[in-house]
C-alpha cells in the first residue's frame, strides 16, 4: 500500500486520539486537519519503511504541544466538558463521563502517554518514539497516570458504588 494512502487510512485513529486529547470535537477536527496538513507538507521527511502510525502521532503531538504553548498564558481549564455519547445503561454512561472528567484532570504528560498506550494500543517503545521521550519515562508516566486515575475514580461516589457492586 502506498504510504500516502495509508495516511488517509489512519484518519479515524488520529481523530479518536485528538478527541480524547483535547476533549472537544471541533478542536479535535482542527487538530487532525493541522496534523494532516503538516504531515503532507513534511512527508519528504518520513523515512520509508519506518512506522507511519508513530510518525503521524508524533506530528500530531508536536502540533498539539505548539498549540498548548501558544495558549499557555491565557488558557484556563474548566470543568465544563462536553457530554460524551450515552450508552444504553445509564450507569455506564455516568462512569464514562467520570472517566472523561478524570482524564481531563490528569497532567498533560500523563494523559498523552495513557491515551497512546491504552486507547491507541501503542507499545511503550512506539509511544516513546511518538512523544520523543525515553521508554523509562513512558513507563513512569503511565504508572503515575494509572494510579492517579484510579484514585480520582474512587473519589467519585457513583463509581465507587459501582466498583463495589461488581
Amino acid at each position: 500500500m502506498d504510504e500516502r494512502q495509508a495516511i488517509v487510512d489512519f484518519i479515524p485513529r488520529l481523530r479518536r486520539y485528538a478527541r480524547a486529547l483535547v476533549g472537544d470535537r471541533s478542536a479535535a477536527d482542527d487538530l487532525v486537519q493541522d496534523t494532516l496538513e503538516r504531515a503532507w507538507g513534511k512527508f519528504h521527511l518520513y523515512r520509508v519503511g519506518t512506522d507511519l502510525r508513530a510518525w503521524l502521532f508524533t506530528v500530531m503531538h508536536n502540533v498539539y504541544v505548539n498549540r498548548v504553548r501558544a495558549l499557555r498564558p491565557t488558557d484556563v481549564l474548566t470543568d465544563d466538558l462536553p457530554e460524551t455519547a450515552q450508552r444504553a445503561a445509564q450507569g455506564d454512561s455516568l462512569m464514562v463521563r467520570d472517566l472523561d472528567r478524570a482524564l481531563a484532570r490528569l497532567p498533560q504528560e500523563q494523559r498523552e502517554v495513557l491515551l497512546l498506550v491504552a486507547l491507541e494500543d501503542m507499545s511503550y517503545e512506539e509511544a516513546a518514539r511518538a512523544l520523543d521521550i525515553p521508554i523509562g519515562t513512558v513507563m513512569s508516566r503511565l504508572s503515575r497516570a494509572r494510579e492517579r486515575l484510579r484514585a480520582m475514580l474512587l473519589e467519585t461516589p457513583l463509581s465507587a458504588k459501582l466498583t463495589v457492586v461488581k
